[in-house]
């Protein structure tokens, strides 16, 4: 039995049809309903009601939209991310860090945006019945994925907006007095117990994955993975009663009983709830009994050797899984992202969809003179995490793979079909994979090989003052990386936008990865000071700060990387520090360092360091000093506690007596 499964996580990213003569309904679902049928008639016949079901599921933003038009701030509003970019192109994340968001003015519609999408969802709980064609097995579905958007919709406000309205299946009449609006928020922990529990029941009736033409569907995987993030982030400091919980919501009650929106009582059985929801990840069976795991690919003859005398990870030189052994590391991590890899296929990906906005959004970065925008840049904190090729920080970095800030690459490498240029500045040699498969650094060079005319391929690619694409070479007086640094995560060799048969491979972005689940897995464990007993599906799972499983999630993120792995011996603060770097640097661009650095507490000390970068002002002789970029935009950034959630918009708070603020916003 197969639904309509249409909808903007299916279809509208994917091209895709399954029953031809629905497409034009659910194309045009919004206008179709609102012209031509009376919501009586969305529940006379299956295939009505399940083009509204996946019409609610098409109004979910793009998850890679997070800079342009954007509801969530996304990395411009971090420490990871800058662009010169006029607010003409309504970059709300700098709009966000800049001051210029305000509760009369949040620049997107989300909030709003998201309660549509659940009162659409109440509209299907409170009139299913109504569908007589529907089989037993069909309803249970449709209910199902009815259950997951509106937990997803929930989810998405509560990590932007904080604690949301819980309507449970309540529709208020769009002709309700107004007082019937007049709810309270509900508490934090509230929001979470309910939402996890709403994914809960959506996963029993979930498949526990799709197929080829189903890749973007929700799944057990997605709903047990959002759980897994839910509870890691109830655990975290901000939001179980540490230093950070007192300091930004300490005095942040609810009006209507003064309840406290934030728990200021630390519980530490919250990150045994979360190690327990990232091990059901980890052993949840898919079809054909496979799990989800690393995406590798295996080494050639092109892979580079691993770098010699390690002795700090014992297990470094075994075959992957159990050591970084027999896998090339840059085709591995940069291949899932680019589009090499078969997207619906990829073992990695808990939740993921093709997205449109994930080719587009690596024209920011391209070169102008290659018709890019040539000014989504990547910040120098960013870059000197980056490890060498041994693992070692480039203030630590060995006489074998040294790290220095003099001189220039005498000769070109070429290694997993990537191509180190000679000239290229020696802060750049020697460094990880991931860093080569994530970051444009001046010299670099830019393959671009679908194109066929002159000097759009086969480009090294410079950033400073007086070359092509450097501020002083541009036609546009923005278009230009503000710190020398482009993301080219997601760049393809063969993408191009200028020239004969310029184009680019189509690209999916990946909503929850299961190298999250792996270091969300080792952080909850080693915050855990004593034994708790987790039920989970009906199957008792002690857990405790077991250091070798601490170990072996760790390592298996860091081996893919190409980099040897912990002992277990570490400190629980000297872990900690290390997955917090980790994911600075793994989940690069994809959303989550806005949120880490948040719930970790250190947002205000992450945030109040400079922006720096390389000295674009400068030809190649001065280029390679680290300098705060002469902009105003830089200085104009600020740091203040109320950019942990998003203000509601201004003119609901003021229609509505019962509905609190968010703290430091404008009532």
């Amino acid at each position: 039995m197969k639904l309509m499964k249409l909808g903007k996580w299916l279809v509208l990213s994917a091209g895709l049809c399954l029953t031809g003569s629905a497409c034009k309904d659910f194309l045009s679902v919004d206008n179709y309903f609102s012209e031509e049928l009376k919501l009586d008639s969305v529940f006379a016949e299956k295939r009505h009601l399940e083009a509204y079901l996946w019409g609610a599921a098409g109004m979910f933003p793009d998850e890679a939209n997070f800079f342009q038009n954007n509801i969530t701030p996304g990395p411009l509003a971090t420490d990871e991310a800058f662009t010169a970019f006029l607010t003409l192109h309504n970059y709300n994340g700098m709009r966000f860090v800049l001051g210029e968001i305000t509760a009369a003015n949040v620049g997107s519609a989300g909030w709003g945006n998201y309660y549509r999408i659940i009162r659409k969802c109440n509209t299907i709980f409170t009139r299913i019945d109504e569908a007589r064609d529907l089989t037993a097995n069909e309803r249970y579905e449709i209910l199902a994925y009815t259950r997951f958007i509106r937990a997803y919709a929930y989810y998405s406000i509560l990590v932007d907006y904080g604690p949301p309205i819980l309507l449970g299946d309540e529709i208020i009449e769009s002709n309700a007095p107004l007082a019937d609006y007049d709810r309270a928020r509900t508490t934090y922990d509230e929001a979470v117990e309910y939402i996890c529990a709403e994914f809960e029941t959506a996963a029993i009736a979930l498949p526990a994955s799709g197929s080829l033409m189903e890749f973007g569907l929700p799944t057990k995987g997605a709903a047990y993975g959002l759980i897994a993030r839910l509870r890691l982030t109830h655990a975290s400091p901000l939001y179980n009663g540490g230093q950070a919980a007192r300091s930004f919501f300490g005095n942040w009650r609810r009006s209507t009983d003064n309840a406290q929106y934030v728990s200021q009582t630390y519980d530490e059985r919250r990150w045994a709830l979360a190690a327990a929801a990232a091990k059901r990840v980890m052993d949840l069976s898919l079809a054909g009994g496979v799990s989800y795991r690393l995406h590798t690919v295996a080494a050639d003859s092109d892979t580079p050797p691993l770098p010699s005398g390690i002795i700090s990870d014992p297990d470094y030189y075994k075959p992957w899984p159990e050591g970084a052994a027999g896998i090339d590391h840059y085709k591995s991590y940069s291949d899932m992202f680019t589009g090499e890899s078969v997207i619906p296929t990829n073992p990695e990906y808990v939740w993921g969809r093709r997205s449109s906005v994930v080719q587009a959004n690596t024209q920011m970065a391209f070169p102008e003179k290659q018709s890019g925008w040539n000014g989504l840049s990547v910040t120098q904190k960013i870059i000197d995490n980056y490890r060498m090729i041994d693992g070692r920080t480039i203030d630590n970095s060995s006489q074998e793979y040294p790290y220095t800030e003099t001189g220039f690459a005498g000769s070109a490498k070429l290694f997993s079909g990537y191509r180190l240029n000679a000239g290229v500045s020696n802060m750049y040699v020697n460094r990880e994979a991931r860093f080569y498969a994530s970051i444009g650094f001046s010299e670099c060079y830019w393959p671009m090989s679908s194109s066929t005319s002159s000097g759009f391929y086969n480009q090294t690619i410079s950033y400073y003052y007086d070359s092509p694409n450097g501020k002083g070479g541009v036609s546009s007086p923005t278009d230009f990386p503000v710190t020398g640094y482009v993301i080219k995560k997601f760049i393809h060799p063969t993408d191009a936008f200028g020239g004969t048969n310029a184009r680019r491979m189509d690209k999916a972005f990946p909503i929850i990865r299961y190298a999250e689940i792996l270091l969300s897995y080792a952080e909850a464990l080693n915050n855990l000071t004593g034994s708790h007993t987790i039920d989970v599906d009906g199957r008792q799972l002690t857990l405790s700060r077991d250091t070798e499983e601490i170990r072996k999630a760790f390592n298996q993120v860091r081996h893919r990387a190409g980099l040897p792995g912990i002992t277990g011996d570490e400190s629980v603060e000297t872990i900690q520090q290390l997955l917090e770097k980790e994911r600075m640097i793994e989940f690069l661009f994809e959303n989550r360092r806005y949120f880490d650095v948040r719930r970790w507490g250190i947002y205000e000390q992450t945030e109040s360091e400079p922006i720096r970068g390389m000295n674009i002002e400068g030809s190649k002789d001065v280029y390679y000093t680290r300098v705060v970029p002469n902009t105003s935009r830089i200085g104009a950034r600020i740091v203040n506690r109320r950019l942990a959630l998003l203000p509601l918009p201004l003119e609901e708070v003021r229609l509505l007596p019962s509905l609190d603020q968010n703290p430091g916003w404008e009532n």
